[in-house]
């Protein structure tokens, strides 16, 4: 059955390390990488489109002609004058990531200020996927503007997928950050944490209580991800399922093991509703990626759907 997926956030310019002191640019962002998957493991006839912001110059050019050729559509992404893509260099040692960040005129910044253009592309959505640094960048005012319309989206039946993903750089205020996070988690049909920012920012002793505390913000449907320990799921009724993580030879790049994880769960779940064959397939297409630079692996590298 055909359908369309709308993943809302951030794409920035990614620099990674190539030979020597070599910079390679490319694009990326979480939500972003979650649609680039889910577009690859998606059949045709389901549509997949990014909704932000960019701005009018250059490099924000070049972004929207790279995210189209991925066919990813842009159709939803607003051009702003003044502000431009944001960017972010990755340092890699021993296959662990870390990260600077230069976003300070971030035309994302701006993705929900257009009230009427935001709601229209939910409604005519059947997925509706977001993360908690979607929610970061935002002002209070505009987060609360698009949590309000994702809570619309959840009572009108829509499947509304959120990943907390924990960054508190990114947050001026700790109260806050938790505040939101659980705030977008009430917005959700479909929660999909990972269990290492959950024991650290809320101090959850273990993956069930993870799961506990998000199913007292009304979230019925749950997949923790917890790295190489698996995932754990807790849809509905059932009782809770456990899909072990696949086998790796060596940690290239962790960039995107949870964004790849997620566009390829929704992308299978989307079509057969199996949420354990789903992590399966996820687990599978997760590693594949941690095997290969960057956050986003070619299609010819990845598992087939």
């Amino acid at each position: 059955m055909a359908g369309k997926l709308l993943s809302i956030g951030e794409c920035m310019v990614e620099l990674m390390q190539a030979e020597g002191d070599l910079l390679r640019k490319g694009y990326a962002g979480d939500t972003f990488n979650t649609a680039y998957y889910a577009r690859t493991f998606l059949p045709a006839d389901w549509s997949v489109d990014y909704l932000t912001a960019v701005g009018t110059d250059t490099v924000s050019g070049e972004m929207l002609a790279f995210i189209e050729k991925t066919g990813v559509g842009t159709t939803q992404i607003r051009r702003v004058e003044g502000r431009s893509p944001g960017l972010y260099m990755i340092h890699l040692k021993e296959g662990e990531r870390s990260f600077s960040y230069w976003r300070s005129v971030s035309a994302a910044k701006t993705l929900a200020d257009d009230a009427d253009h935001l709601r229209a592309a939910i409604e005519g959505s059947d997925i509706i996927v977001f993360s908690g640094i979607t929610l970061a960048i935002l002002a209070p005012s505009a987060a609360e503007t698009l949590l309000s319309e994702l809570r619309r989206a959840k009572a009108a039946g829509k499947s509304v997928v959120f990943d907390p993903n924990i960054r508190p750089r990114l947050w001026d205020d700790k109260q806050y950050m938790l505040d939101t996070i659980s705030a977008g988690a009430r917005s959700a049909s479909l929660v999909m944490p990972s269990f290492d920012d959950e024991a650290a920012h809320f101090g959850d002793a273990d993956v069930a209580a993870t799961i506990a505390r998000y199913r007292g913000l009304g979230v019925y449907n749950i997949v923790v991800k917890d790295g190489p320990k698996g995932v754990t799921l807790s849809f509905g009724d059932a009782p809770l399922q456990f899909v072990p993580s696949a086998n790796v030879d060596k940690i290239v790049d962790t960039t995107s093991a949870g964004d790849s994880f997620n566009g390829a769960f929704l992308a299978r779940y989307a079509v057969d509703g199996d949420p354990v064959k789903a992590a399966g397939f996820a687990a599978s297409a997760a590693a594949t990626v941690i095997q290969h630079h960057g956050a986003l692996v070619s299609r010819d590298k990845l598992p087939s759907a």
